[in-house]
């Protein structure tokens, strides 16, 4: 940036005059860039997503039914059927429920999709995230390969 000192009637005042050029140089650059990329970012990329559908839950004798819920001060509640169980319970009687299945098929080698358990997680809506993943990992530590969640259809309309 240079600075014009004196004019052509010879006194020394400087010139209080702003160079425009730079400003309208950088503006247009700003505008070619803007007409460049707003194209781009206004294409969409079409997307077909799947439609939701329930199916109905399969209950097979050696499926877990389990309940979880956020009990006072923050703890989790878990229930084995209807009956409550603490963390350590929940994966002991899972492990020694997988363990009695195989036995039942006659080993690990006749386990096939058919017999083997499953575990079925019944969330309720303000329960923490903490407890439903508690629980899962327990399962899955326990050994369960499928474990998933029983959740009830929204009503038609709302």
């Amino acid at each position: 940036m240079a600075m014009s000192v004196g004019g052509e009637t010879g006194d020394d005042v400087p010139m209080s005059d702003i160079n425009t050029t730079p400003l309208v140089d950088v503006m247009l650059v700003l505008l070619i860039i803007f007409l460049i990329t707003v194209p781009v970012v206004i294409q969409t990329v079409p997307v077909k997503l799947p439609d939701v559908k329930y199916q109905v839950t399969q209950t097979k004798p050696e499926n877990v039914s389990l309940s979880v819920r956020g009990g006072p001060g923050g703890t989790c509640e878990v229930y084995w059927n209807l009956q409550k169980v603490s963390s350590k319970e929940l994966l002991d009687r899972a492990a020694k429920k997988l363990k009695d299945q195989i036995a039942a098929v006659g080993g690990v080698q006749n386990i096939n999709d058919e017999n083997m358990p499953e575990a079925h997680i019944r969330g309720d809506q303000n329960t923490p995230y903490k407890c439903i993943g508690g629980t899962v990992f327990t399962m899955q530590m326990a050994g369960f390969a499928r474990v998933g969640f029983i959740s009830q259809p929204s009503l038609a309309g709302k």
